[in-house]
Parts: C-alpha cells; sequence; structure tokens
C-alpha cells in the first residue's frame, strides 16, 4: 500500500460523534421554535372552537362565522361579507337616441309627402299647420329635424314621459318620426327668423342669455340653443318658444324629474338657476321680458 492510499487520521479535535453533536445543538432552538408554534396554533383553535365563536354566535344571533369572530375579538369585519343595505331606488331611463345612417337620411330629406300627411293627421291640432303654436303647447317653428326627432325618440322610449307624447310616438314607427321631425323643419324654414331676432332685456338676463356665468360654470344658452352655432345636433332652438313652456322645462330639469338630457346638460344648468333666474330667461327667450 503506498503512502498516498493510507487513511490519515483526523485533525486534533475532530470526529464524526462530535459534529452530529454539534449538529444537532444547532437544530435544538428551530425544534422549540416549531414546538411553540404549533401549540399556539392548537391552543387557539381550541379556544375559537369551543369558547369565542359559540359566544359570539350565542349573542350575535344570524352573523356568519367570520362577522361572529370579529365581533368576538372586538374588530370590525369590514369585508364583503357584511350585510350590504338595500336599494329599493328605481332607475330612471336617460335619452337613447340612436343617430343611424336611415334616420339621418330621413331627416335629411325634407318635406315629403309620408311627413306632411302624418302631421295633418295626428301633430297639427296641437302644433299648428307649420309648426306655430298657439298655446302652452311647444312651437316647433325654426326646430332642426334633429331636435324635433331627439324629442319623439325619448317619448318613444320613455325617457320623456308626458300623458298625450308618450301615446303619439309610440304609435308611430320609428322612421314615421324622423319623417314628420323632418316635415316641420322644412315647412317651417320661412320661420327661421324667429330664432335670430333681437332681445332687449334687463343686463344681468341678457348676460346669462348670451355669455353665461363662469363663475357658477354655466354657459352661455345661446352657444347651443340655435342653429347653426356648434352645439349638440339635437338642441332646440328656444327663442320665441312659449315662455310658460320653457319655465316648466327648465323647473323640471332642476328637480330632476325630466332626464332625458344626454350627459345631464341641463340638469346642471337648470339646478344652478334661481327660480327667478328661469322666469326672466323665459320670458327672455319669449321675447316679452
Amino acid at each position: 500500500m503506498s503512502a498516498s492510499d493510507q487513511i490519515l487520521p483526523p485533525e486534533a479535535g475532530e470526529s464524526p460523534a462530535g459534529a452530529a453533536a454539534e449538529q444537532r445543538a444547532l437544530d435544538r432552538p428551530w425544534r422549540l421554535w416549531a414546538s411553540i408554534i404549533v401549540a399556539s396554533a392548537l391552543l387557539i383553535g381550541a379556544l375559537l372552537g369551543f369558547l369565542l365563536v359559540p359566544a359570539a354566535q350565542k349573542g350575535n344571533a344570524g352573523l356568519s362565522l367570520y362577522e361572529a369572530v370579529c365581533r368576538a375579538l372586538g374588530i370590525r369585519s369590514g369585508s364583503p361579507a357584511e350585510r350590504q343595505p338595500v336599494n329599493s331606488a328605481i332607475s330612471v331611463p336617460v335619452s337613447t337616441v340612436s343617430w343611424d345612417p336611415g334616420i339621418m337620411r330621413i331627416l335629411a330629406d325634407g318635406n315629403t309627402r309620408r311627413g306632411a300627411a302624418l302631421a295633418a293627421q295626428v301633430c297639427a291640432s296641437c302644433h299648428g299647420d307649420k309648426g306655430l303654436s298657439q298655446s302652452d303647447v311647444p312651437a316647433l317653428a325654426g326646430q332642426s329635424p334633429y331636435a324635433i326627432y331627439k324629442q319623439l325618440a325619448d317619448y318613444r322610449s320613455g325617457a320623456r314621459v308626458h300623458p298625450q307624447m308618450t301615446g303619439v310616438s309610440r304609435a308611430l314607427s320609428v322612421p314615421d318620426l324622423a319623417a314628420v321631425s323632418a316635415y316641420f323643419a322644412a315647412a317651417s324654414k320661412e320661420y327661421a327668423a324667429i330664432g335670430a331676432r333681437d332681445l332687449v332685456s334687463e343686463v344681468e338676463i341678457e348676460r346669462l342669455a348670451k355669455e353665461g356665468d363662469s363663475r357658477r360654470r354655466i354657459p352661455a344658452c345661446l352657444s347651443c340653443h340655435l342653429n347653426g352655432v356648434g352645439g349638440p345636433i339635437e338642441t332646440p332652438v328656444i327663442i320665441g318658444q312659449n315662455d310658460d313652456y320653457l319655465l316648466a322645462q327648465m323647473n323640471a330639469y332642476a328637480s330632476g324629474q325630466r332626464r332625458n338630457d344626454v350627459y345631464g346638460r341641463m340638469r346642471d344648468i337648470s339646478a344652478k338657476l334661481t327660480p327667478e333666474e328661469r322666469a326672466a330667461l323665459a320670458r327672455y327667450f319669449q321675447g316679452t321680458l
């Protein structure tokens, strides 16, 4: 046997038995902590199962296990498990008017034979032959076809409710509503100047109409309610309109009774106006202020 094959003795102080003893000494604290953790978990489980949970459920009938434990520990659960209040409010529909290509073509056709016949049979008795109402019924003269159609579509869908107009709009088809709208917009072109008359009024009311009030974030009425000014295409012309009708609509928007304005524009504006301002604006736009 060569010298290289000889088994060298361990160095001084080292032995297999000594290494095992040293390892056991290092492991001893971890074993102790593991035993403490397991024993604690068992103790907590026993407390919950035999003491806290029965006592909590006994004094809080109807609670879930999670809620009962939280109550027993004196904390709020703060989780979706808590019963939420039931909202019994009935949702109110908003405008669902659709500007599809077929409707847009009908509105662009103007005074068609179908629209004229329907207007004479259904609408003229209240709104006049060419949209000039002589009562508190809104005048259609000077309106764009989009403004008229939008309101008829809202009556049909239920976004806007009226004891007579709801039934009328639902009795007609959607294309017929568009044809009637196009008829009145075209038939009343000779009255288009009704939306361009120069009205003189008190300074503050005229400023609201023409400039708005930036401090209250109220836009000018005439920035939308004139044909061709760049507002939403369904916006009606209100100059020359019956003041009782205008006031009733502004009040309905302000109270939330009428809700078919897109994005809540008119509800927001009307609510910011005082009752006196709404009445004065209605008279201003009719031309009687």
